[in-house]
């Protein structure tokens, strides 16, 4: 039997070989498999569907939460959205040999960048298959190949993805071998996978903090990721109140799981009384639990809100992925970006406010990869961008950041012109 080690130098070794393909496709061969795989999902929706119900039968015999299941499981606007998202991802323009800021130097020569791949890239999720068609689309499009490392617990739906995505390669006469997803789930794949520099040019994480954590430790590839979505939208006293309690419900109760789903508000001192009530009221009669600190408290409990705890330092850098909410009444717009900058993880962070010169100072100050004025900060993702779709979120500085589609995915070389031109 063919070990782990083999098994994943076959992959790789494979994978380099189809991305010099990819990198020369035409974007009307990448277009035209991306656009088969869309017909294939809405053609094959109902058998997706079965072989994801398998999956989330064993999920809760293993008894695993809510969120997780959420995550895991392929509803119908969830492949609706894959649909959607692999269309829009064929409509976008190709980045791939876009060149520009050609200037001509006195040497004679004309300097440029040209846009490229990446090369390999590995990508590494968990619960959510609809990151098998994602990241396939993202990779297509931007001339790369792929390997993709789902979780055990998503096997069946990734596995079923994973052949509608090599049809549809098959079909615009492109390797399948260009997305290669991982059958085995034996945890030492990721080990290889992250270790293969000779393969593998750039490493996706999608998943939990302990996998981003191993990963942080254990790779020697590359790593386009964000550990945590520790997400804020504060409510300034310019604020209209009725836009902040519309988007500050939506931000928390739309969608429990996401990272970009905010897990703490602030407010400003001055505007709680007239904001706080109703939209706690709001949280708790959808039996969020409030995590509050003592000036919240005592509001609160005045207007006649009660079941509130009281929050801890710990709370306010925690990602909770659940229906639980931190709330800190604060000074001024100093003491709130203070806060964001502090205890956030430059993920995405919201402000609401009709004053013009706050807003600007909010969206220059926090130090995240999302800044929002007046609006939800589960827009940060892909699709909502007009990405197409997105193959994860980054809060490092170099290369990404933010929700990474296409342009993420490529690099930049440069080009230079000559005639007959020596340097002197």
């Amino acid at each position: 039997m063919t070990s782990v080690t083999e098994y994943m130098h076959d992959l790789g070794k494979t994978a380099r070989t189809a991305s010099r393909s990819m990198a020369r496709a035409s974007t009307a061969t990448k277009n035209l498999a991306l656009r088969h795989m869309a017909d294939l999902i809405e053609l094959q929706a109902s058998a997706l569907q079965s072989e994801n119900t398998k999956d989330i039968v064993q999920a809760r015999a293993k008894g695993l939460d809510d969120a997780f299941i959420d995550r895991l499981t392929l509803s119908d606007k969830a492949v609706a959205t894959m649909i959607a998202g692999l269309r829009q991802v064929a409509e976008l323009p190709d980045p791939i040999g876009q060149m520009n800021n050609f200037k001509p130097l006195p040497s004679g020569i004309t300097v440029g960048q040209m846009r490229v791949p990446l090369g390999v890239i590995g990508i590494i999720y968990e619960s959510r298959p609809n990151v098998t068609i994602d990241a396939a689309a993202l990779c297509i499009k931007s001339g790369n190949a792929t390997i993709l490392r789902g979780g055990s617990e998503a096997l069946h739906s990734n596995q079923a993805l994973a052949k509608i995505v090599q049809a549809g390669l098959a079909h615009a006469g492109l390797p399948e071998s260009a997305v290669q997803v991982v059958n085995t789930p034996d945890r030492a794949a990721v080990g290889e996978l992250i270790t293969m520099t000779e393969y593998v040019d750039v490493i996706v994480p999608r998943g939990g903090k302990s996998l981003i954590e191993r990963l942080m430790a254990d790779a020697r590839v590359p790593m386009i990721k964000h550990l945590d979505g520790i997400c804020h939208t504060y409510i300034d006293v310019a604020a209209d109140i009725a836009k902040a309690i519309k988007v500050c419900d939506n931000a928390k109760t739309q969608r429990y799981a996401p990272c970009n789903t905010m897990e703490t508000l602030l407010v400003h001192r001055e505007i709680a009384p007239n904001v706080l009530p109703q939209l706690c009221q709001i949280y708790q009669d959808k039996s969020v639990e409030l995590r509050v600190d003592a000036p919240t408290r005592a509001l609160l409990e005045k207007n006649g809100l009660t079941n509130l705890v009281d929050a801890t330092e710990e709370d306010w850098s925690t990602e909770y992925l659940a229906p639980i909410l931190s709330i800190k009444i604060v000074d001024d717009l100093d003491a709130a970006i203070e806060h964001i900058n502090h205890y956030g993880s430059a993920h995405t962070d919201a402000i609401i406010t009709e004053n013009h010169s706050t807003a600007q100072r909010f969206l220059r100050e926090v130090d995240s990869s999302s800044v929002m004025l007046n609006a939800s900060t589960r827009f940060a993702d892909g699709f909502e961008y007009g990405l197409g779709a997105e193959i994860g979120i980054s809060n490092d500085k170099l290369h990404a950041r933010g929700p990474v589609g296409l342009e993420g995915l490529t690099s930049l070389k440069y080009v230079v012109y000559g005639d007959g031109s020596v340097r002197v």
